[in-house]
């Protein structure tokens, strides 16, 4: 039984708080989000899929009020909603443990937008991005894992950070954003089912979270009420998503332990439920000494554990396309192993047919990957994302690897050079090498901007390098 009103203390937290709030590790680990989101926002706009979107939100009518990347300018709710889709595309942008949740993709696309229409700071608009990640993150893990069985919380619960984002730059008062939370959170979507088609879906939920973000603190600046007990209430988020939930992840150490410094950043270019394994793999390889296609001709099987809530999402035996590929775990150890990477090269259309993966060496080395639910790796879930491999060589041999943290989590951390380096990796070769310093520059000299409308707009003019195939 909920007995605290957690929307109204989340909404009072949010209104209330204050840049000078925030310590200097925690304005460093928000710096360090929203340069991760950088590469993968602006590399994403390349692809079909942020093309698509493009199209549509130019279709919703002129406005100049905020950037889209490689695109013309647009409401702040457009750019919200094409921002936060070309932040997903790509499988890079960075995601938290306890709530299986990817926050860049939906907070900071809602925070860029409203943050130049208002003409804000860059401290504001640093605060806005934490304050998203802390409310996103907090309801996230409120009614995870549970929520995780059919909805996807990067369109579900990031919705109410989008909104918190968006109402710290408007300034709304805490009665105003309670009212956003209520209009977020009856906002709020994203089913798995998108997953059995390899649908375009997952990119749309942090779009669409991002973009009823700015549209719920909207509606509050002008009076529009919302549920007052969203989240609690006996009909509330809560009750409506989950078996079961625990309240008190809303308010557990809200306002001295930030979500945000447990950020988690993604190295490779797929579902992050295969990041342990992938690592694992290549670590066994490096130590091999392997090259070209010695894995192949040195392994005879390879036997991969992991837990159940992400086996439901990587379960992919035999993909059939690049986006299947990201999803299949066996594909992607098998691709670690073999290639020594995973990533867009990996997923690249001419790997994959109607009838699985082309034939070749890869192909051979998929075929010896077995991938099985372990009952006590489930157990460590949320809190643990890890795995248990046994590589089985030819000579009949038996080597067991385990890991509970990918790189790039907390506890196995990169970093801001590694995370600045990511970023150029994805952008020069798109744009240029001049624009990803840019980026670079832009990014972590955000606590001196004065106006965020001038601060991220010469990104988002930017061209690519190369013609669009799918524009």
């Amino acid at each position: 039984m909920t007995t605290t009103a957690v929307s109204r203390v989340l909404a009072d937290f949010v209104a209330n708080a204050r840049y000078e709030h925030l310590s200097p590790t925690v304005l460093d680990a928000t710096t360090r989000a929203v340069l991760d989101w950088c590469g993968s926002a602006m590399a994403g706009a390349q692809e079909r899929e942020a093309v698509m979107a493009r199209r549509v939100v130019r279709q919703l009518g002129e406005s100049s009020q905020a950037s889209v990347f490689a695109g013309e300018r647009s409401s702040a709710v457009g750019a919200a909603l094409a921002n936060g889709i070309a932040s997903h595309i790509l499988e890079l942008d960075d995601v938290h443990k306890g709530s299986t949740l990817h926050a860049a993709a939906p907070v900071i696309p809602a925070a860029l937008a409203v943050a130049e229409r208002e003409h804000s700071s860059g401290r504001d608009f640093l605060l806005a991005v934490a304050l998203g990640y802390e409310v996103a993150l907090r309801v996230g893990e409120a009614v995870n894992p549970a929520h995780y069985r059919y909805w996807h919380p990067t369109g579900t619960a990031a919705t109410f950070g989008a909104a918190a984002a968006a109402g710290s730059l408007m300034r709304l008062t805490p009665a105003q954003m309670l009212d956003a939370l209520g209009s977020a959170g009856t906002q709020a979507a994203g089913l798995w089912e998108f997953n059995a088609d390899g649908a375009m879906s997952k990119a749309l939920h942090p779009g669409k979270a991002a973009a009823n973000g700015v549209l719920a603190a909207d509606l509050a600046r002008e009076g529009f009420t919302g549920a007052t007990r969203i989240l609690e209430g006996d009909r509330g988020f809560f009750r409506a998503t989950a078996e079961r939930y625990d309240e008190t992840r809303i308010t557990d150490a809200l306002g001295t332990r930030w979500k945000v410094l447990e950020n988690c950043y993604k190295l490779h270019s797929c579902c992050g439920h295969t990041h342990t394994a992938i690592d694992v793999s290549l670590d066994y390889r490096r130590a091999h000494h392997w090259h070209d296609d010695e894995a192949l001709h040195s392994l005879a099987r390879v036997d991969v554990e992991t837990y159940a809530q992400g086996f439901e999402i990587v379960k992919a035996l035999n993909p059939t396309t690049p986006y299947q590929g990201k999803f299949s775990l066996r594909y992607c150890v098998a691709a670690a192993l073999l290639e020594g990477e995973v990533g867009l090269a990996q997923f690249t259309a001419d790997r994959f047919a109607a009838d699985g993966l082309v034939a070749g060496t890869l192909a051979q080395l998929l075929s010896r990957v077995q991938v099985r639910v372990s009952s006590d790796i489930t157990a460590q879930y949320p809190a643990e994302w890890g795995t248990r491999i046994t590589f089985v060589a030819k000579d009949g041999s038996r080597e067991v690897r385990e890991a509970q943290f990918p790189r790039g989590n907390p506890e196995n951390p990169v970093s801001t050079e590694a995370l600045a380096e990511k970023l150029r990796g994805l952008v020069a070769p798109r744009y240029d090498e001049s624009t990803a310093q840019r980026a670079i520059d832009t990014v972590l000299g955000l606590q001196r901007v004065d106006d965020m409308a001038l601060a991220f707009a010469p990104l988002a003019s930017a061209r690519a390098s190369r013609e669009l195939v799918s524009a």
